[in-house]
């Protein structure tokens, strides 16, 4: 199974077909420094080993136009990487602040190259590094980066990331809604509900993808 492709490898294979189709021939390691705007050819090179480890390409070293890119590899590799932001961190365990709680697309934030599989089709979505153990039961620990679609509903069972709006706190739990009041329930069986009333809820998300941490 391939790795995933870095965004600046996605660009270098990418100019590599497009150089090849426009000229019937491959560029060289200068032409795609200059054509990818990468800092040196050093740094190209080592992208280079990359793709060819990774059986998206093949090199001859000893010619200077010595690339070839293997059939079926490009469009299945650039149209399967999504960049979604990473926001801050959300608790998984008791309520803690979580930045990034003002508007979603901002461009400060760090982004992170994932296979589109794991948003499942899902628009805007962005990431939240966990912290705390109150998910684990659902495979969601401390350190993984879950993936959230933005939304104010959410059905009863799903995994939301829940904005308390007296506390200004947000927490990652399971969301049920019961009469008048919202129970924020944990995958942790030593782990109590946050229960809290509906108007002091605002859902901003549900998860629709988890990237463990190992």
């Amino acid at each position: 199974m391939k790795r995933p492709l870095s965004k600046r490898q996605q660009v270098m294979l990418k100019y590599i077909q497009d150089f090849v189709s426009e000229n019937s021939y491959p560029p060289t390691v200068r032409d795609i420094q200059n054509g990818c705007d990468i800092s040196s050819t050093s740094v190209v090179d080592y992208n280079l080993q990359i793709l060819e480890r990774e059986g998206y390409l093949q090199r001859k070293r000893e010619v200077s136009r010595g690339i070839e890119i293997l059939k079926d590899t490009t469009s299945s590799i650039v149209n399967k990487l999504t960049s979604v932001p990473i926001l801050g961190n959300i608790a998984a365990g008791n309520p803690l602040p979580m930045s990034g709680s003002g508007p979603w697309n901002d461009a400060d934030f760090d982004n992170v190259d994932i296979p589109t599989s794991l948003t499942k089709g899902k628009e805007n979505v962005f990431g939240l590094k966990v912290k705390g153990e109150s998910m684990i039961d659902a495979l969601v620990g401390d350190g993984d980066l879950v993936l959230i679609e933005p939304t104010e509903q959410a059905r009863n069972g799903e995994m939301v990331a829940a904005w308390l709006k007296d506390e200004e706190e947000a927490t990652l739990k399971h969301f049920y809604l019961q009469g008048e009041n919202v129970h924020l329930v944990p995958a942790n069986s030593q782990m109590n509900p946050i229960v809290v009333p509906a108007s002091n809820v605002s859902v901003r998300g549900r998860v629709v993808g988890v990237m463990r941490s190992f």
